[in-house]
């Protein structure tokens, strides 16, 4: 008893020296890997900012654009109005609640929803800027980006909302450059629904009736607007 008892504290002496021995080695090696990993930030810093600010596609030109944009006259006269619906928006017929397409349009007979659309918003313009007479002669450019009004469903069995984008350049009828830069408009206009659309059309408050004045008081306003 007394052996196992003297060789037991150099057990336990050898096991500690082997503990220290290896506590060391894992010092000395974790010292190491933090070395080699305080080079790491050099190169990741120098990528990371670059990837981390880089706009979206299209947003730096807008924002750098609007710090030295033209404004617009206060007094203007249009002479021309050119209204354009690109063709690659899509049409859709469907009579669903919520069709998916550019453009929903149920407000004139199935024709070329296109060239109904471009009607519409010539004509709304047009009757919007009539009482325009100032000094400063110049032509709208309106791009269509969405008409997407009610399907035949929505309109007589719940309400909807009749939405409007288009972008609008103004330009100089003289030298035909822009006199600002060119804006995206978003209007949006309740539309009735069951009953209240019924008593409308007997009116004569149709929705082609109502989208005209309404899109005639949004160019209003915005050609009241100094710039975007």
């Amino acid at each position: 008893m007394f052996q196992c008892e003297v060789k037991q504290p150099a057990a336990i002496r050898q096991s500690e020296d082997d503990m220290k021995t290896l506590k060391l080695i894992g010092a000395l090696a974790l010292g190491a890997m933090t070395a080699a990993c305080a080079q790491l930030p050099d190169v990741t810093s120098r990528n990371a900012p670059f990837e981390a600010t880089e706009p979206l596609l299209g947003s730096s030109p807008l924002v750098a654009e609007s710090v030295a944009q033209k404004q617009l006259p206060y007094s203007m006269n249009v002479t021309e109005i050119n209204v354009r619906a690109p063709r690659s928006l899509t049409v859709s017929e469907a009579n669903v609640f919520y069709p998916r397409g550019d453009i929903v349009w149920r407000g004139d007979p199935i024709g070329d929803r296109y060239e109904q659309i471009e009607t519409i918003f010539a004509d709304a313009f047009a009757k919007g800027t009539a009482n325009m007479n100032g000094t400063v002669p110049v032509v709208l450019d309106v791009e269509i980006a969405r008409f997407h009004s009610v399907s035949e469903k929505t309109r007589y069995f719940a309400s909807g909302v009749h939405n409007l984008e288009f972008i609008l350049t103004v330009r100089s009828a003289d030298t035909g450059i822009a006199l600002a830069q060119p804006r995206k408009v978003s209007a949006n206009l309740n539309a009735f629904g069951g009953q209240a659309a019924i008593e409308a059309d007997r009116a004569g408050h149709t929705q082609k009736v109502r989208i005209t004045g309404y899109l005639a008081q949004v160019i209003q306003e915005e050609l009241a607007k100094p710039s975007v």
